[in-house]
């Protein structure tokens, strides 16, 4: 796993070959990555996400995985979303791409789902426990409910990208 976090730059963070996980920092311990003791790990539940996001459940919450793409993908706090590098010439057509992205989008249908505070994205195959060892990118949530949002976008002939979007909702 690679992450970019230099001055000036926005926090970019790969896998090593399977899906990213948004953990709820409240619920880490819940998520067991490839090192469950069930049939079928935590990790394999992330690997069986059809799409651009999907939702398992991680303790009482449910935890965005960032499709099957191990795709670069960067934290866009100004946007509120993760961005997925498919095809592009250079990591600086995520950011630039977003605002296209999102005019263009065919957006999935949004679920929304309760977050009890910052959530730390990633890869899905680690435990969560582990999360301080290994890299991750921690993203700033307030605690409420939120819409989730998931689009392949093609802003230009050459970049692909998958957005992930957060939309805060009022409470009810």
């Amino acid at each position: 796993m690679v992450r970019h976090a230099e001055p000036g730059t926005v926090d970019r963070i790969e896998s090593g070959g399977g899906p990213l996980i948004a953990v709820p920092e409240a619920v880490l311990p819940f998520w067991t990555g490839a090192d469950g003791e069930e049939t079928a790990s935590d990790y394999d539940r992330a690997c069986e996400v059809d799409g651009a996001v999907g939702l398992p459940p991680v303790g009482d919450f449910a935890a965005p995985v960032l499709g099957d793409d191990p795709a670069s993908t960067a934290c866009l706090p100004d946007h509120a979303a993760f961005v997925g590098r498919r095809a592009a010439d250079s990591e600086d057509e995520l950011p630039a791409g977003v605002p296209e992205a999102h005019r263009t989008a065919r957006w999935e249908p949004e679920v929304c789902r309760r977050v009890p505070g910052p959530v730390l994205l990633f890869d899905a195959d680690r435990p969560g426990s582990d999360c301080a060892r290994t890299d991750h990118v921690r993203v700033a949530l307030d605690p409420g409910r939120y819409a989730v949002r998931a689009a392949e976008v093609r802003p230009g002939p050459e970049t692909w990208l998958n957005v992930v979007q957060l939309r805060r909702l009022t409470d009810r």
